[in-house]
């Protein structure tokens, strides 16, 4: 098995944005407009826009956006003022950002980089890291925790979507379960051929001594979480939990 995975991943990526994925359409130019007269919202898993109150003053604050390309939160962000770095393994991802930058006239560091390596950013650059459900795409979130609270400013915010593992272990249909937990396809030949079969690119279950565990062993103090569901299928007809959001601070 190709331990590549984060190439697969970001080529994935690629021809999911290319083919409509949701999660790789840019806003259009009133979502932007709206957000500069502060009508706006984010989203870091399906459903549930983050609370206002989560965020640090957005004018003029250093952000970060961690798997975050596609332009869909980074616009909003920097039409309310903020000087915006976003990162991504996506070029199409990517190659949004850019295009709609261009479109709105701002400014924007366009970053590609795989975030299983360290973040090429200086020690305490940034006042808040947003980071959208993302890292199911790989195998070892402890490494991310770490270099988020590096890269953050004291008194810095990491709000962080992340995936319960529910979802892994469903038929395409939701309507049995056929996997195990935990979901690592680098540790099964099986599961890993019908991902790359199925273009579902290489992805991995985290538990919660991972996913806030970690987050604590880097250093962080959890301050605020909630749960999401799906934005569709019987998971979400029935209001399952299958995502949830945390704000942390350094």
């Amino acid at each position: 098995m190709d331990k590549q995975y984060t190439e697969i991943n970001s080529k994935i990526f690629d021809k999911w944005a290319t083919s409509g994925w949701e999660w790789g359409q840019p806003i259009n130019h009133s979502v932007f407009e709206r957000a500069k007269n502060n009508d706006w919202f984010v989203l870091l898993t399906p459903t549930k826009p983050v609370p206002k109150e989560w965020f640090c003053e957005l004018n003029n604050a250093d952000i970060l956006g961690l798997a975050s390309g596609g332009g869909q939160q980074m616009p909003i962000f920097a039409a309310l003022g903020a000087n915006c770095t976003v990162v991504d393994y996506s070029e199409k991802q990517l190659l949004s950002e850019k295009e709609i930058a261009k479109r709105e006239n701002y400014d924007i560091n366009i970053v590609r980089a795989d975030m299983t390596k360290p973040l090429p950013f200086e020690d305490e650059s940034f006042d808040l890291i947003f980071h959208p459900v993302s890292n199911c795409y790989i195998e070892d979130v402890l490494p991310v925790w770490k270099e988020c609270y590096r890269v953050l400013k004291k008194g810095g915010i990491l709000l962080a979507g992340l995936d319960n593992g529910i979802n892994y272990i469903f038929n395409d249909e939701e309507t049995a379960v056929i996997h195990k937990l935990p979901f690592n396809p680098l540790k099964d030949k099986q599961l890993y051929e019908d991902s790359i079969k199925n273009d579902c690119g290489i992805q991995f279950s985290h538990t919660i001594e991972e996913q806030i565990g970690g987050q604590l062993q880097a250093g962080f103090t959890l301050t605020g979480i909630y749960q999401d569901t799906n934005d569709v299928g019987r998971l979400h007809e029935f209001n399952v939990p299958s995502f949830y959001a945390t704000r942390s601070t350094k």
